[in-house]
């Protein structure tokens, strides 16, 4: 059985005091296993996007327990939490937040800046993740060259090109029509498919059928919470392993787990 990675517990996040006082979150309960798909949903303002925010390292609790790979973020250096972030957790968002003056190319290998991998690395990293897309043709591309639809598929490049465990999509489809959206989830499923732990934020109820887990919010917390594949049907890790400069995908060994 696929193994907790998150763990959170009791997170409440707070803004203002006294008679302003409101709350993102209260009393906050998760835990997720690698491998799942989860979906969150809910109306604005129920906390989902703090939720994110705050699984991925880019903003913190008022109270309660978070806790990665076996890890309480909560007391760790801002220097840590940046090396958690650049490791373990890639980030897709809904307008893209691709930097427009550097190449497609240069956007996809950012990510591997930041855990110190020589640049000739990095660039060959990038155009290995792009072929996977069909966009190796467009590297050299402006992201205002490309169509939304392309846009967020090199975002999603960026997100997955230092192989995290966890990726993190805040309504990836939210500004493509439905041609675009279609392509952009199915290249989620792919991914998801790979072992990859997804979570995931949407207000469109069609997608939740590529979710393994559909989770609604309500005023900070959980109002309800639907699995729809068991703990042990989840999807195993692949690793990436580079050779020579290309890219290798293997399972994860499951030796000593029982079937």
């Amino acid at each position: 059985m696929n193994e907790e990675i998150i763990q959170i517990k009791g997170l409440t996040k707070r803004y203002g005091y006294g008679d302003t006082e409101s709350f993102a979150l209260k009393d906050f309960d998760l835990t997720i296993r690698r491998g799942e798909f989860i979906m969150i949903m809910g109306p604005s303002g129920c906390g989902k996007t703090t939720l994110l925010n705050i699984i991925g390292l880019l903003d913190r609790a008022t109270s309660g327990e978070y806790i990665l790979n076996g890890e309480d973020v909560a007391g760790i250096s801002s220097r840590r939490k940046a090396r958690l972030r650049a490791k373990k957790i890639g980030f897709i968002f809904q307008n893209y937040n691709l930097i427009q003056d550097l190449s497609v190319l240069e956007n996809v290998a950012l990510p591997l800046v930041y855990i110190n991998r020589p640049r000739t690395v990095r660039l060959k990293n990038a155009s290995d993740t792009l072929r996977r897309f069909h966009l190796q043709e467009r590297e050299y591309y402006l992201p205002s060259q490309l169509s939304g639809g392309q846009q967020q598929r090199v975002a999603i490049a960026r997100a997955i090109v230092s192989d995290p465990e966890i990726i993190l999509a805040d309504e990836p489809t939210g500004n493509l029509d439905s041609r675009a959206s279609i392509a952009v989830m199915e290249e989620l499923k792919s991914i998801h498919e790979e072992g990859n732990t997804i979570i995931m934020v949407t207000h469109n109820p069609a997608l939740t059928v590529y979710a393994t887990r559909v989770i609604n919010m309500l005023d900070g917390q959980i109002n309800t919470d639907i699995k729809t594949v068991a703990d042990q049907n989840l999807p195993q890790k692949i690793e990436v392993k580079r050779t020579r400069g290309k890219a290798k995908r293997t399972r994860k060994s499951n030796k000593g787990r029982k079937n």
